[in-house]
């Protein structure tokens, strides 16, 4: 019978590199553990999927394996991708384009935050996280502060987020990255795929402004970047012809994320 460490071991020897010419980039395999106790392990590489997808493949999997039919898909990611080539040769994509060259337009702000450390000259993923929980409280004032100002609870911890890096950094102007769901049709919701794409949220954090009109300016930001959603992030990176810094990311150091999708329990 394996142990919890050997079923560590299972998995640790179960992951390997995928290539990237050779389909399928999706492996499966079932350990058994015991009579009664059988792991099984799934590994896909991110650019076929995304969060949503890992959630879409545990209740499919869940229905099938309970012997349910599935509903037929309208339309499938191959259709997604023809459509976003359609799109790069029309006139939206070209409005989208000039939006966010005008957002990141002039010198752009690199984060100045007081580390401990010199910066090494080639960026590593080495590093750790903390974890906290805000109390009941915090929240409900949280979500008070966002309806009192036509805002939603993101828009809330961005002004905030971004105000508290403009302290430790003592910068007016900062970029933060955020992820953005990229599903705006209810077509795409049911589709395993990569839709993820990222903004570049440029804000403007100044001393001396009140934080209820500087949450308005970021709401607006919020809203006219979802707005332009559908301009790959990747092509905006080529299209600044920005100086590469191999310690730094391309356009900013920091990420806003807001994970506010169903997770997805198996029910077997």
């Amino acid at each position: 019978v394996l142990g919890a460490r050997t079923e560590q071991e299972a998995a640790a020897a179960f992951i390997k590199p995928f290539d990237l010419s050779q389909a399928p980039l999706f492996r499966a395999q079932i350990v058994k553990v015991s009579d009664e106790r059988h792991l099984l392990l799934v590994d896909m590489h991110h650019i076929i999927s995304d969060g949503v997808s890992v959630n879409i493949l545990i209740r499919e999997f869940g229905e099938l394996y309970n012997n349910r039919k599935l509903p037929a898909l309208r339309i499938q990611y191959k259709d997604y991708a023809v459509w976003q080539e359609g799109f790069k040769t029309g006139d939206a994509y070209k409005t989208q384009e000039e939006y966010w060259l005008k957002q990141l337009e002039g010198e752009l702000p690199v984060l100045d935050l007081p580390a401990d450390h010199a910066r090494p000259p080639v960026r590593s993923f080495a590093g750790d996280k903390v974890s906290f929980t805000l109390d009941q409280e915090v929240t409900s004032d949280l979500h008070k502060l966002a309806r009192e100002n036509g805002s939603t609870l993101y828009m809330v911890l961005l002004a905030a987020y971004t105000a508290f890096l403009s302290r430790l950094s003592g910068q007016e102007d900062i970029i933060v990255g955020s992820p953005i769901a990229g599903r705006p049709h209810k077509d795409l919701e049911p589709i395993l795929g990569m839709f993820v794409n990222t903004l570049a949220l440029r804000t403007r954090p100044e001393g001396g402004k009140p934080f209820v009109q500087y949450l308005q300016e970021v709401r607006e930001t919020a809203l006219e970047a979802f707005e332009h959603q559908d301009y790959p992030f990747e092509e905006l990176v080529d299209k600044l012809e920005l100086t590469r810094d191999m310690s730094r990311n391309p356009l900013f150091d920091v990420m806003f994320v807001l994970q506010n999708m169903d997770q997805e329990s198996l029910e077997l």
